[in-house]
């Protein structure tokens, strides 16, 4: 006996839009791009004449719509209006008659002259729970009103809309996390480029500097070089740490190189280099800066600090730091019409001018406790008569054996002038 063979069920005649939809969506778009693409799937699977999509910002808990590229766009809190609503609840609203519900704003209607009648608003939520957007398409374009039916066909919809939006998201985060990747990699060659490749040779004396940032480019920098005024030494610290921080130490830097190369004294310089940073700088941004002029001959070194502390000269003679102060702000702090006379050092035979950045000071352990001053005095009683780059190591290496596995959360410069012993 023949079987006949079980008749086929026809598809649903939704079916194969909603098919053509999810393949298109699964295409690489930008995120306008995409938007677009969502809002024309709405309309033809639904049959509507008009349609929006509203993007959650979770940091901000709101809702964003973006309308063009030359228009900022549209904010509003999340919880407000139908779109603010069904973001909260998560739940579809099917609003058969706008003008009947409190929560619809016509603001819009009355400023484009559009009437709208009736909305549908859905939440759009991605496969793992999370809130993507909300989704609104206005008017059936036969004049009826979104049914049941419809209401089906737009929760899938929905669905396959918020994973599309979600990927696009995470592509664009992505990409944008490669191009910082990379931008940071070209701010630390260049920041690098500007330090010494090696260090001056100066009669007499022993010089050191190095640096560490805490991200791939920091808010420190360093010079050691001789020029005619004598040798320079230069320590900056900008605050923050990344790529602005960098860009601020190396304008600071090779505004320094220039003022010096055209023949500026020490207070010049400064004065100078400061009013010119304070112009750019935005307010909460600023830089200490030790910039001192070493004559090797005479054995003489004149400092001004903006706001970089402490200043350590290791004596020989009697084993202990004496500290010195800042002379001024911070340079960019605010403008200066003068600045005081430079303070001067006499550098004895076995002392060592010691500059090290707050990050050294300020490395916090597991217990929270900071490497602080005095870790760094009593290793220069011990390790003073090494040589300048053997000392900066075992500063160095003294503060990571105290901070243990503590993340470096600050940039670390070593800088080290120290007059050799007489023969």
């Amino acid at each position: 006996m023949e079987i006949a063979p079980t008749p086929t069920r026809p598809a649903s005649p939704d079916l194969a839009p909603i098919l053509a939809v999810a393949a298109k969506l699964a295409a690489p778009f930008d995120l306008r791009t995409m938007l677009r693409e969502v809002v024309e799937a709405a309309k033809l699977v639904l049959r509507a004449e008009r349609g929006t999509v509203w993007l959650y910002d979770a940091m901000a808990d709101e809702l964003v719509l973006e309308v063009a590229t030359d228009v900022d766009p549209i904010r509003i809190p999340a919880g407000t209006g139908l779109v603010g609503s069904c973001a909260r609840n998560r739940a579809l609203i099917n609003v058969r008659d706008c003008y009947s519900d409190p929560r619809f704003d016509p603001s819009t209607d009355r400023r484009t002259g559009y009437r709208t009648r009736c909305m549908l608003t859905l939440p759009l939520v991605d496969h793992k729970g999370v809130l993507v957007g909300v989704m609104q398409v206005l008017n059936k374009a036969d004049g009826g009103v979104f049914e049941s039916a419809d209401e089906s066909l737009a929760t899938v919809l929905a669905a396959q809309c918020a994973i599309a939006l979600q990927r696009v998201r995470m592509t664009e985060a992505l990409i944008e996390g490669e191009k910082m990747r990379q931008q940071l990699e070209m701010a630390r060659v260049v920041q690098m480029s500007l330090l010494p490749s090696t260090m001056p040779s100066v009669a007499g004396y022993d010089v050191y500097g190095t640096f560490r940032p805490a991200d791939l480019c920091g808010g420190d920098t360093f010079e050691l070089a001789m020029i005619e005024q004598g040798l320079l030494v230069v320590l900056g610290d900008a605050t923050g740490h990344g790529i602005a921080p960098a860009l601020s130490v190396t304008q600071m830097q090779a505004m320094l190189r220039m003022a010096f190369r055209m023949g500026a004294n020490l207070e010049t310089a400064f004065l100078h280099v400061n009013n010119q940073m304070e112009d750019y700088l935005p307010d909460d941004r600023f830089v200490t800066a030790f910039i001192g002029l070493l004559d090797p001959a005479q054995h003489m070194l004149r400092f001004l600090s903006g706001g970089q502390a402490p200043i350590l000269l290791f004596e020989s003679a009697t084993r202990e730091c004496r500290r010195y102060k800042p002379t001024s702000f911070p340079l960019a702090a605010m403008p200066l019409e003068s600045v005081r006379p430079a303070t001067e050092i006499p550098m004895r035979p076995g002392d060592v001018l010691v500059l090290l950045s707050d990050g050294i000071y300020e490395y916090r352990n597991a217990g929270n406790e900071e490497f602080g001053e005095l870790r760094v005095e009593a290793l220069l009683q011990r390790h003073w008569e090494a040589p300048a780059a053997e000392l900066a190591a075992k500063i160095l290496g003294a503060v990571q054996a105290f901070a243990g596995d503590a993340v470096q959360e600050d940039d670390m410069t070593v800088l080290l002038v120290k007059r050799r012993a007489d023969p």
